[in-house]
């Protein structure tokens, strides 16, 4: 350590905030960056609260911080393909883009022309020998958010909370006495916050009303917009009757419908096989076919499965079947306990999903 010099992203929680505090232990001559990448003019965004918690933190520590705005880069690099993927059917995760194009590329950026020899975030992962290895807190492990960053920043990142748990995080906090050591952790997405999901969408998309059918073609109902839903979803449908509840199968943009089947093991909703698109490796590609283990959404217990190649793009095949897979999440990929890369799901593969065609408006009448 020696001094050298380290840039924290601290977002005024307890995580980037412990993280900051162990480095300063361990030596390191640390100053935190403050990012705002989110703007809201009804006063949902919890950014100034959250920048008045990352001033006490820097002043407890006596740390240098300062803020920088990335809205704009936000917007256009991050938020608008969430509503560009959303408008498609397709259920896009602003979380992985993110970290990708703001905190790993524009932040990086940023604390090195500040003389940062290194960067430091508050994720549990753990960066060893220029891999991305997995957190030893597999609950909280997030490696699955950081697959598609650039891998050749890896020996200049440093996550401090890798080798920790989330209950050692907080215990460490409340020990050292660090002023948002109570805080609760934030959920969802991140510029949505606490926010109704529906509510903060409808002033981006339009609701668009279409037809709810079953896998076999029976009408059951009416949508507000395919991009309000997304593949597995039970609550919110707004339909109900006799037997299990329904859950969403398939999306249709072009057409507007939404598809759902009832029970939540419906076949359906499983599949052993998806194809996807612009795979990103933290290092060289594999060679294929690969045998490995997969995840296809955050804290799923890693998957079995062997990756094949065909023309640019890759195809997946389970060793088990896989429920709910859906276009424009990522499938994450693992050796042992380190993370390779990822890619963008494009769809399912199975002949249990395929839906019936939709009726012609004749049929409806």
């Amino acid at each position: 350590m020696n001094g050298q010099k380290v840039c924290v992203g601290l977002s005024g929680g307890v995580d980037s905030s412990v993280a900051a505090y162990l480095l300063k232990k361990q030596g390191y001559d640390v100053f935190g960056i403050f990012m705002k990448n989110w703007e809201d003019v009804d006063g949902s965004c919890t950014a100034e609260k959250d920048f008045e918690d990352v001033l006490a933190v820097a002043e407890m520590l006596e740390i240098p911080c300062y803020s920088v705005n990335f809205t704009k880069e936000y917007k256009e690099r991050v938020f608008s393909h969430f509503l560009k993927e959303l408008k498609a059917g397709r259920t896009p995760n602003p979380d992985i883009l993110c970290n990708r194009e703001i905190k790993f590329d524009v932040f990086f950026k940023k604390a090195k022309s500040l003389g940062a020899s290194y960067v430091a975030t508050g994720h549990y992962a753990q960066s060893q020998d220029g891999k991305l290895l997995t957190a030893a807190d597999g609950n909280k492990d997030q490696t699955y958010f950081l697959h598609a960053i650039d891998g050749s920043l890896l020996p200049s990142i440093l996550f401090p909370l890798g080798n920790l748990t989330k209950p050692e995080v907080r215990a460490l906090a409340k020990k050292a006495d660090i002023p948002v050591h109570q805080k609760k952790d934030s959920t969802g997405i991140c510029f949505i916050g606490e926010r109704n999901f529906t509510h903060f969408l409808r002033d981006y998309l339009p609701y668009s009303p279409g037809r709810i059918l079953t896998v076999e073609g029976v009408d059951v109902g009416q949508h507000i917009g395919i991009a309000y839903y997304t593949i597995g979803q039970r609550k919110g449908l707004g339909i109900g009757g006799p037997g299990e509840a329904y859950f969403v199968v398939e999306k249709d943009a072009e057409k507007n419908v939404l598809y759902v089947a009832q029970g939540e093991t419906h076949p359906a909703l499983y599949a052993e096989k998806l194809i996807a698109h612009s795979p990103t490796w933290l290092h060289t590609p594999p060679s294929f076919p690969h045998a490995c283990h997969a995840k296809i959404r955050y804290r799923q217990p890693s998957q079995a499965c062997t990756i094949y190649e065909e023309n640019g793009k890759l195809s997946v095949i389970f060793k088990e079947k896989q429920r709910a897979i859906t276009p424009s999440q990522s499938i994450v990929f693992y050796d042992g306990i380190e993370c390779i890369g990822g890619a963008v799901i494009e769809n399912a593969q199975s002949t249990a999903s395929l839906c019936s065609p939709l009726p012609t408006q004749e049929a409806l009448l």
